[in-house]
């Protein structure tokens, strides 16, 4: 029986080590891929998302998008207050009927197995992917978000 228990606890710690390994975070996953695929256009140089809507054309004729290059900037464009923007932009669009993808897919890599790779990434740190406004999604949808720092 004894060693029936210490058994059972090993499996149960070695299944805890490798959920805690394979959890996505900002830190570890986002920041990385975000740094080399989105920096250029959503960084220091960049408007925060109110200053970008007063006038868009001037920050697009720039290639200048919303900031987004830390964890709670980042947050607001999938949680609330610009809730799901972060997932319309990069979705690959396989779920949608028109099979359109996001306008900021295409940079997520140079390859398509790449930008696949990196939005898989994306999608398991946000957990669950959806697309709806703040106006239209529920507390359980908000509460199935996962985006740990």
């Amino acid at each position: 029986m004894k060693k029936q228990m210490i058994g059972l606890v090993m499996i149960a710690f070695a299944w805890g080590v490798q959920t805690e390994a394979a959890e996505v975070t900002w830190q570890k996953d986002i920041k990385p891929i975000f740094d080399k695929q989105c920096a250029s256009c959503h960084s220091t140089g960049s408007p925060e998302h109110d200053e970008f809507s007063k006038d868009k054309k001037k920050w697009i004729d720039k290639s200048i998008g919303m900031r987004m290059d830390s964890y709670s900037l980042l947050v607001s464009y999938v949680g609330w207050p610009q809730t799901g923007a972060l997932i319309r932009r990069l979705d690959d669009g396989s779920g949608k009927a028109d099979k359109k993808a996001g306008n900021m897919y295409e940079h997520l890599g140079d390859t398509e197995a790449m930008r696949k790779a990196n939005l898989d990434t994306f999608k398991a740190w946000v957990g669950n992917w959806n697309p709806k406004r703040w106006k239209d999604i529920t507390k359980d949808e908000l509460n199935a978000l996962k985006i740990k720092y």
